[in-house]
């Protein structure tokens, strides 16, 4: 577990060896907002009742690798099965032509509370740019405000694609809170290929002696 670290909010503050931060932009949507997607009849978005972990992680490394994506990689495989086998957990692939290339995970809080949070969404570095996005992100919307629903919410951050606040604001998500998320690099810790995340820099910690 890694120690606390002061942070000065008017100003910098060094980070130990071995960490990476970044900051956090949370987005919402207080009332249904269904962009229509271009239609595509080549793909399709189906819910996936309880995936395997393997097909899970294969999905969400190819579309996170670029973006150093690693919480899901580095999530126990008992604390990841009993969230993807959650009922409140609904998990949608988007799919060419039979072969997923898009994954979006709705997390659905308290009947009571009406919030749901997309917790995982992107598409695989092929489909960017070609609309696929849109269509997960309209399908994926109209399972949201489905029954009691409403709010429904979003984070991204400065690691992913400088494209995402676009993309979500055009869908009708609005910004409302920043955070700061300090973490240790996973690929120091061998969960993501020093090839992942190019635009983070790979700071090495120096050896002592």
């Amino acid at each position: 577990m890694m120690a606390s670290i002061p942070l000065d909010l008017d100003g910098y503050t060094d980070l130990p060896p071995g960490l990476i931060a970044n900051v956090v932009t949370y987005l919402e949507m207080p009332s249904p907002t269904i962009r229509p997607a271009r239609p595509a009849p080549e793909l399709s978005v189906r819910r996936i009742m309880s995936p395997t972990l393997d097909e899970y992680r294969a999905l969400y490394r190819r579309i996170g690798h670029d973006w150093l994506w690693f919480s899901r990689i580095r999530m126990p495989d008992e604390t990841l099965r009993a969230m993807l086998e959650d009922p409140n957990t609904e998990v949608y692939f988007l799919e060419r032509d039979g072969a997923p290339i898009g994954l979006a995970e709705l997390r659905r809080a308290k009947p009571e509370a009406g919030n749901v949070e997309i917790g995982m969404f992107g598409v695989v570095p092929e489909a960017r740019g070609s609309g696929a996005g849109s269509v997960l992100m309209a399908s994926a919307l109209e399972s949201a405000w489905r029954g009691d629903t409403r709010r429904v919410w979003l984070h991204t951050c400065t690691f992913d694609d400088p494209a995402a606040i676009h993309f979500y604001r055009k869908h009708g998500f609005q910004p409302f809170k920043f955070a700061i998320e300090v973490s240790e690099d996973p690929r120091l810790l061998g969960l993501l290929p020093p090839t992942a995340g190019r635009h983070v820099a790979l700071i090495e910690p120096k050896q002592a002696g």
